[in-house]
């Protein structure tokens, strides 16, 4: 198994590049499905959940090659199968994607449940929700879900989620796309790769409105074509190198971003002291002028303060001055790498879906696990400031949502490397 090193670094200097988002090209290319001509999708991020999508969606027929890199060409002119594959969904969450496309273009979908992060119970009651709405039969077995159109196929119906959930918005938007008439989805999520998805079927032949806000409306269409199209920037992974700018103290240029997506870390990084250089497409981050304060944070659905920063903002509190309080209202159990945190030094009370965390800790490094995909970031964060040198674990979880982790981290000064345990 491979672990990384972190040696305590100095600040971090320079200037990195934002890849394309993961949480956002996972459905673009679910989207393929709905067509029956070549799509291209480009900033491709090399990420092990986008080989696994990869990998199901061949299973299922697709045809894809990297024409450049990060640049995919995907043809689904031939579905040779409505069943995703266990091994595959096993490992990736967002395998869950793939039955809204299955579903209005073939008629039927049968999915096992998915896998992915342990962060929380994370129910796909949602998406069958919104199908069944749209007139789909269900059956839930005990590993797996099947959905089969009615005999008069799919039909559009006011959904209302009961969570703004991103997937459940993803899936029922890509199996509405060819229902009789049209669909409202309310109280739908609001993220920048809801927007992104809406763009791209759009592009394709869709008929989608009001993605971005919480009422989306698609009318129903006969057929999608091909698409050409560029993932968004991923705001998570910018929000990550904000933080190793801020907790190393350091001064960081952040090129291939939009900071629009980020305005609540911008603000509450701004709130500890931190300066931070806006422009359209690119941001300087300078933790190195002055000191830095506590700060409360609660984890929102978009527009809200995202919870997949809340663990890497965890470890930057911890070497700030004074006392912060996070609040997850997202997720029921990512909290994880408090405990792991703990090891090195940090002290982080918690009680339910609150968190107290104290300021000026003194970080050593320890043999820690990643718990997750985002724990396993604030570890590295933590690590970079932390006496001693750092052995991260389980780094799969790091490299299913990081491109190129590593060598962007060493490009700035960070004293960190990856080696086969």
């Amino acid at each position: 198994m491979a672990k990384y090193i972190v040696k305590q670094s100095g600040p971090l200097k320079g200037e990195v590049h934002i890849s394309g988002a993961k949480n956002a090209v996972l459905p673009l290319m679910a989207a393929t499905l709905l067509s029956e001509e070549k799509c291209v999708i480009r900033d491709v991020p090399h990420l092990r959940d986008v080989a696994l999508m990869k990998e199901l969606l061949s299973s299922l027929g697709s045809k894809i090659e990297e024409t450049e890199e990060h640049v995919l060409s995907i043809n689904t002119e031939d579905i040779v199968s409505t069943e995703a594959d266990f091994e595959i969904v096993n490992k990736m969450r967002a395998s869950i994607l793939v039955m809204g496309p299955l579903l209005a273009r073939k008629g039927r979908a049968r999915v096992p449940h998915p896998g992915g992060c342990a962060i929380g119970a994370r129910p796909i009651d949602l998406h069958l929700k919104g199908f069944e709405a749209l007139g789909a039969i269900l059956t839930v077995g005990d590993d797996y879900v099947e959905a089969v159109a009615g005999g008069q196929g799919l039909v559009g119906d006011t959904i209302y989620l009961d969570f703004p959930s991103v997937g459940a918005t993803e899936n029922i938007m890509m199996a509405a796309v060819f229902a009789e008439g049209t669909t409202y989805i309310e109280n739908a999520a609001e993220e920048p790769e809801i927007v992104d998805l809406a763009n791209f079927m759009n592009k394709m032949g869709a008929k989608i409105k009001g993605a971005g806000t919480d009422t989306i409306k698609i009318e129903g269409v006969k057929s999608l074509g091909s698409a050409n199209h560029t993932v968004i920037p991923d705001r998570i992974e910018a929000g990550t190198f904000m933080l190793a700018a801020a907790i190393t103290r350091g001064n960081v240029h952040i090129n291939n971003v939009l900071p629009d997506h980020l305005k609540p870390v911008i603000a509450k990084l701004r709130e500890c002291g931190v300066r931070i250089e806006v422009g359209d497409e690119d941001m300087i981050v300078r933790g190195n002028l002055g000191p830095q304060y506590a700060t409360d944070i609660k984890t929102l659905p978009y527009p809200g303060f995202p919870t997949d920063i809340q663990s890497p903002f965890m470890a930057y509190l911890t070497t700030v001055e004074g006392s912060s309080t996070v609040i997850e209202t997202v997720f029921e159990n990512r909290f994880m790498h408090v405990s792991q945190l703990g090891k090195m030094g940090a002290i982080i009370e918690t009680a339910g879906n609150k968190a107290s965390v104290k300021g000026n800790a003194k970080l050593r490094g320890c043999q820690v696990m990643a718990t997750d995909l985002r724990a396993g970031a604030a570890l590295v964060l933590a690590g970079l400031v932390a006496e001693g040198t750092t052995e991260i674990s389980e780094i799969y979880h790091i490299e299913r949502g990081y491109e190129y982790f590593i060598e962007k981290f060493a490009a700035l000064g960070a004293e960190i490397e990856r080696v086969e345990d």
